[in-house]
């Protein structure tokens, strides 16, 4: 049976239909674009931990039929400027930091992949500009260090374009530059959002080579065991958002080839750690209807796979620091955890060895606990005795040992 895992929060979200001319001035436009997908305007009340901001947020990407996806991505609507605003995310520095990440030694060699569909024009101009500002080394077609390619691995011809896609390859890259400075980067372009061109998206990177593939997006699981396949790639670790709130069960979050990744609220605190983690209110956990429990997941509440493996940050009141369009934004989103994680996995550089999922279970010391609240029932992915939660899986990075 189908039981949803509830977010462990008191806050709700509400989603509101708005018009491009009720949005804050400044925000990025979003026509239609080759999906015609609409874009929802969501409004999130004050969280309920040390965070209190209230941001007015734009999903990037609005609902889709059966058999297409949408991105996870969302971009706060009060926070973009041309040059570095004063109500900025969290930059390469902060996330480095809050998962006590060796970013500044590790990843050479590696290369992780970013799948998503559409076109995005100005992605490597974007990611100059983010990389510049926050003194990351460049990483450009010219130096060899990224690559763009379409679904079949060729350079050219590049799909249509869509504003929403556009926005979320710009987090992407920005998210794995960010974690990962020192990987190559290859951005692999789906002619559209289906299931069948993501999936051939996510093969291709796989036989390209690339150790790590981050999937920032999800669609229904009705008809998804056709596409299943594409995500069978030992050797390569891909990373999928298990989707926000509003969200039914997300594949390829729910698949058990991947690693699952949920969200947290990510707060600056007086401990030794300097960071501390909440479950946020956001996101959207579940149990699969489709897919059986892996042998390596237990404490789950789930009879089936339970979509939440580890977490990073994703709550948009304290998002990251993304460059699109020649714009500084705040995104946030579960789309900002997954390419977080995949570039984790490329730093610990142990992709070919790996089973899946699996490894942040057998190594829970490597991982900090998330804050939650309690609940009456652990089928309803409350935190059990090992600290696990539907939101947040085991945990998130405490350097690279869970990776």
């Amino acid at each position: 049976m189908n039981r949803k895992l509830r977010p462990l929060s008191l806050v709700a979200l509400a989603v509101v239909l708005a018009s491009c001319d009720h949005l804050t001035t400044g925000a990025v436009p979003h026509p239609a674009g080759a999906s015609g997908q609409d874009k929802s305007l969501v409004r999130y009340s004050a969280p309920s931990g040390p965070s209190r901001r209230v941001a007015s947020v734009r999903a990037n990407c609005g609902a889709v039929p059966d058999g297409f996806a949408r991105c996870f991505s969302l971009v706060r609507t009060d926070a973009f400027a041309r040059t570095f605003p004063d109500q900025s995310g969290y930059g390469p520095s902060d996330l480095q930091a809050a998962y006590k990440l060796p970013s500044v030694t590790a990843g050479s060699g590696q290369t992780v992949a970013v799948v998503d569909a559409y076109d995005d024009s100005t992605a490597e101009s974007d990611l100059q500009i983010y990389r510049s500002h926050f003194s990351l080394p460049d990483c450009t077609t010219a130096n060899g260090c990224f690559s763009k390619v379409n679904q079949r691995g060729d350079p050219q011809p590049l799909p249509g374009q869509d504003s929403g896609w556009a926005a979320e390859i710009s987090l992407d890259l920005d998210m794995v530059s960010a974690v990962c400075p020192n990987c190559h980067i290859l951005l692999v372009e789906a002619d559209d959002a289906s299931n069948k061109s993501l999936g051939k998206s996510v093969d291709t990177a796989a036989r390209l080579g690339a150790n790590a593939i981050s999937t920032s997006f999800g669609s229904s699981e009705i008809g998804s065991r056709m596409f299943e396949r594409h995500y069978f790639h030992p050797g390569h670790m891909i990373t999928a958002s298990i989707g926000d709130n509003g969200v039914n069960v997300s594949f390829p979050g729910s698949s058990p080839d991947v690693t699952a990744v949920g969200g947290t609220t990510l707060i600056r605190a007086h401990n030794r750690r300097g960071w501390t983690d909440a479950i946020w209110s956001g996101v959207s956990p579940q149990c699969s209807a489709v897919y059986p429990k892996p042998s390596w997941q237990v404490n789950t509440g789930c009879a089936m796979r339970a979509s939440g493996d580890v977490g990073a940050v994703a709550d948009p009141n304290t998002g990251v620091t993304v460059v699109f369009r020649n714009q500084f934004a705040v995104f946030g989103g579960t789309s900002v955890s997954s390419p977080i994680i995949a570039g984790v996995y490329a730093l610990a550089g142990n992709s070919s060895t790996l089973h899946f999922g699996q490894h942040s279970y057998n190594n829970l010391k490597d991982l900090f606990t998330v804050r939650g609240f309690t609940s009456h029932s652990c089928a309803n992915a409350c935190r059990d005795s090992q600290g696990y939660t539907g939101s947040t899986g085991n945990g998130t990075p405490h350097g690279v040992g869970a990776f």
